[in-house]
């Protein structure tokens, strides 16, 4: 079969949220472009078996935990079921319908899609290799955005969940082991145990989401004790089948063992950069030491036409900031003279409560001899807070001694993800804390609270006592 060929000024390997946003605007900016993608839908992992679907049912969840407990204070009649089925159709309908808009904006914008595998042949040409045919593709330039990929665990045992599989359970397990408490692991534990199960958490680590404050992790894990079992500094030393259900044994930081039964088992430990099918060894595309394309601030690699974003170019492992860097792939490529050089990226764990962060922690403050004052203003409160049921939670912001300006926040409680924009872009801005405290913030809202903060730092806050 002769080889079909093709010629673009733009080639993006990859159609997760980076490389369609790379193609998008690469196409706005007048740039041929061509998008190859290996499965038959838009949206990598994000979209189809990641971000969206496990957002959609961790929404469903907190309803679910919600009702249940309004339940119990006779708020409600009834107690809430849960129909497995249907919850996998909303959730599908969800991924279809921004999938299918996706499929919209690259017919609208003249963004040609080829689906199967692409690998490179030489510095200017792809192979992109599916069921019906071969194609090569001559191409000025390549942004490649292929993703990651789940660390499998070293034990060779059939059956294990990865976190896509835990995604598309086909019925709600009783007891269910965790390996891994990072993001994924502790959103996972806060879906099955919102929907019933019995869930352990066990995670080699000592600290748990290190990259958090102290004091924003005690209200976590006060809050999540009653929801399921955290094993921390311990790891799974053997696990066997017995029937259905695996026998698992774990090591604690004592090294001492302990066994016990579970009906399934998801394994969160990580992702990893899997580049062999690009074939980069012929082209010469250089690697670090953990595997990841080597880029500079323009998302360049060493071979100057070809260029990489998202996951593959290493951590923060991130879909927000895979689109950014996707943009300025764009624009360099486009001639503009753009740069890769964001402040903060702000981190988000849709757990119940939601925790996120954004800037400099105050371990890092430290480490960096920062002179730094960290203020918080209790949940309990805010007026918003009390009356949606939070008012365990906390918002924390950062603040240098010397100059007043914003470098950090967290924030513990209800929609925290929503809460932390505001805290990014004063960073971003230079902002001080007299510019947050006198910006006015609606009342009662959850967003005030960044302001209240900031006049605790002022000392002209009125809400609670004002010990300066």
């Amino acid at each position: 079969m002769k080889d079909h060929v093709i010629t673009t000024k733009v080639v993006v390997i990859g159609a997760g949220p980076a490389g369609y946003s790379a193609a998008f605007r690469c196409s706005d900016l007048g740039l041929n472009t061509i998008l190859i993608e290996r499965y038959n839908k838009l949206g990598g992992v994000c979209l189809n078996v990641g971000c969206i679907p496990s957002k959609t049912l961790l929404h469903i969840a907190k309803i679910f935990k919600d009702t249940r407990e309004l339940y119990k204070k006779g708020i409600f009649n009834s107690f809430p079921k849960l129909n497995v089925d249907s919850l996998h159709n909303w959730k599908n309908s969800v991924v279809n319908k921004i999938s299918s808009g996706l499929q919209n904006i690259a017919k609208f914008r003249n963004v040609k899609i080829i689906y199967g595998i692409g690998s490179f042949i030489d510095h200017n040409t792809i192979s992109v290799v599916n069921q019906n045919s071969k194609i090569l593709i001559k191409f000025e330039y390549c942004i490649i955005a292929i993703g990651s990929k789940s660390v499998d665990l070293p034990l060779k045992i059939s059956g294990l969940w990865n976190s896509t599989q835990a995604l598309n359970f086909p019925k709600i397990p009783s007891n269910l082991l965790i390996i891994g408490g990072g993001v994924i692991g502790l959103e996972l534990a806060t879906l099955y145990s919102s929907f019933g199960s019995t869930v352990d958490v066990v995670d080699n680590s000592k600290k748990l989401l290190s990259m958090v404050d102290n004091d924003i992790m005690k209200i976590f894990k006060k809050n999540i004790e009653n929801e399921f079992n955290l094993l921390r500094a311990a790891h799974v030393s053997c696990i066997k089948k017995d029937n259905c259900r695996y026998i698992v044994t774990i090591v604690n930081q004592n090294g001492l063992k302990s066994k016990k039964k579970y009906d399934n088992i998801i394994v969160c430990i990580g992702r990893y950069p899997d580049t062999k099918l690009l074939k980069i060894d012929s082209i010469g595309l250089k690697l670090n030491d953990k595997g990841f394309i080597k880029v500079n601030k323009q998302m360049k690699t060493n071979i100057n036409n070809i260029y990489a974003i998202g996951d593959i170019v290493g951590e923060p492992m991130l879909a927000h900031k895979a689109i950014h860097q996707a943009h300025i792939a764009a624009e360099v490529i486009s001639g503009k003279n753009h740069f890769f050089e964001p402040q903060v990226i702000p981190s988000i764990a849709y757990t119940d409560p939601e925790v996120a962060w954004v800037g400099i922690n105050e371990e890092q403050a430290i480490i960096k001899k920062i002179n730094y004052k960290a203020v918080s203003f209790p949940w309990s409160a805010s007026g918003r807070a009390i009356a949606v049921n939070s008012a365990f939670g906390l918002t924390k912001l950062i603040f240098n001694r010397d100059t007043c300006k914003i470098i950090g926040g967290s924030i513990i409680g209800s929609n925290a993800g929503e809460l932390l924009s505001e805290i990014s872009l004063a960073i971003e801005m230079g902002c001080d804390a007299e510019d947050i405290a006198l910006t006015i913030h609606a009342h009662p809202t959850l967003y005030e609270t960044i302001g209240l903060t900031a006049e605790i730092f002022q000392g002209t806050v009125t809400d609670i006592i004002n010990v300066k």
